[in-house]
């Protein structure tokens, strides 16, 4: 089954909230789990360069917070939200990669005959990046308020 980026970014997003504690934790829960347990959770800790520890701590202490629903728990309002924060960030790397290419073709040199044609069209996708993720940070906005409001 393919990952959808919803819950790509809704690992990501809560596995990295766990800040580091200014002390060591010491209190311990132990939980035992079966071989394809354990190796389902280390592997998605590793593919999130996480500790196997700090990503299970990661989501119960999300869940707990009630910021985290179980998988049966998730609403449609959840999902809209995490694809829309993985739609976000596609449109800020394609807003970056327009900026090195108008950088690279403005340091100077000896230009090309067609560089003000290609500035010219990297600083209109550059308006439509903007303009999509303003759009983006709207819709994400409004889904918010209706999962508060639900």
């Amino acid at each position: 089954m393919p990952v959808r980026a919803a819950d790509e970014a809704a690992l990501r997003r809560i596995a990295r909230r766990r800040a580091r504690d200014t002390e060591q934790r010491k209190m311990r829960v132990d939980v035992r789990y079966s071989l394809a347990e354990h190796t389902a959770i280390t592997a998605e800790a590793r593919r999130l360069n996480l500790a196997g520890a700090h990503f299970v701590g990661a989501v119960v202490m999300a869940y707990l917070a009630d910021d985290l629903a179980l998988p049966g728990q998730r609403t449609s309002h959840d999902d809209l939200i995490d694809e829309l924060a993985t739609l976000r960030t596609a449109i800020a790397r394609i807003g970056t990669n327009v900026n090195q290419i108008a950088h690279k073709l403005n340091a100077g040199g000896h230009p090309h005959p067609g560089d003000t044609t290609v500035l010219a069209e990297a600083g209109r996708i550059l308006g439509l990046a903007r303009d999509a993720a303003t759009a983006i940070d709207m819709a994400a906005d409004r889904t918010a308020t209706a999962k508060r409001a639900a």
